[in-house]
């Protein structure tokens, strides 16, 4: 039969290019109504997330589907409780506030670090020793899938907080912060939300074992 079926993977990339988003609470492949809770698909080349069903998440599961363009998310949280991130390693990275994340980029191959900010997101290139650096303190960095994951990290007087995470959590984050920030420091609640956000957070990460001596 000549064209592509609805359900087809060329369809499926169209849909994906289309400018127009479906509303929030709708798939942007298959249009089926979602559940407060769903997945995300992952544009790499564009940095863009879609809001997707569990079915069409699976079909960009493995990474090189649709050429490498398009990842789903993944859904796993870890916290590494031996990290060895201290006042050097953060300011090697130079964030001017005390949460950030950091992703690689898969299409520019680079390491690039976020922050939140009344504006958003606010981008800054992570130069290879501030990485490097990174990488030394946490096994987290080394597990990275590019552009999918991120490091989230948070400092709080002497004690630095380090998770990985889907960077759609991130993106969430950045949002509330948007949403409550107020003044030059963001305000009471602000830091309200970022404690609950955190405390969530913590509850749903997994440990990395403990490293093993020598």
């Amino acid at each position: 039969m000549s064209g592509s079926s609805p359900g087809s993977g060329a369809a499926l990339l169209r849909r994906l290019r289309t400018p127009a988003a479906p509303p929030h609470d709708a798939c942007a492949l298959c249009g089926v109504q979602l559940p407060s809770e769903h997945r995300h698909l992952a544009d790499v080349e564009r940095r863009a997330l879609a809001c997707c069903c569990g079915a069409c998440a699976m079909l960009f599961d493995r990474p090189g589907a649709a050429g490498g363009r398009f990842r789903s998310l993944p859904n796993r949280v870890l916290v590494d409780p031996d990290h060895r991130l201290d006042a050097a390693v953060w300011a090697a990275l130079g964030i001017p506030v005390g949460t950030a994340f950091v992703l690689r980029d898969a299409a520019q191959d680079r390491a690039v670090l976020f922050y939140p900010s009344p504006a958003g997101a606010t981008e800054s290139q992570a130069d290879d020793d501030a990485w490097r650096n990174l990488r030394q303190a946490t096994r987290l960095a080394g597990l990275l899938e590019p552009s999918v994951e991120a490091l989230l990290l948070r400092r709080d007087g002497d004690r630095v907080d380090c998770y990985l995470v889907p960077v759609d959590a991130c993106y969430e984050l950045v949002g509330r912060m948007r949403l409550h920030w107020h003044g030059f420091d963001g305000g009471s609640v602000a830091r309200s939300e970022l404690d609950a956000f955190f405390g969530r957070l913590a509850d749903r990460a997994h440990h990395l074992a403990a490293r093993e001596s020598a």
